[in-house]
């Protein structure tokens, strides 16, 4: 399994801290801002963004966030 689907991977941690404390919709250039606030760089855009919508539907699969559009990759925290 890749390194960015396993569950104690750091960016993943960090993202999902960052929805959980910010709440609201998610999509991959805030995903991208929310992990460049806390120190990681990305030399490829496009490589950023494909790992993070990864991240994105691996906490959507968790139950942290839900999909909100069919069409995009865009989500909301799920309410607990």
């Amino acid at each position: 399994m890749a390194n960015h689907r396993k569950k104690d991977h750091p960016d993943r941690h960090v993202l999902a801290q960052a929805i959980r404390a910010l709440g609201g919709t998610w999509d991959p250039q805030r995903a991208i801002k929310a992990l460049g606030d806390h120190g990681h760089t990305w030399e490829d855009q496009r490589a950023a963004e494909k790992r993070v919508r990864q991240i994105l539907r691996d906490l959507c699969a968790d139950g942290l966030i839900a999909k909100t559009d069919p069409q995009r990759a865009v989500y909301d925290i799920v309410q607990e």
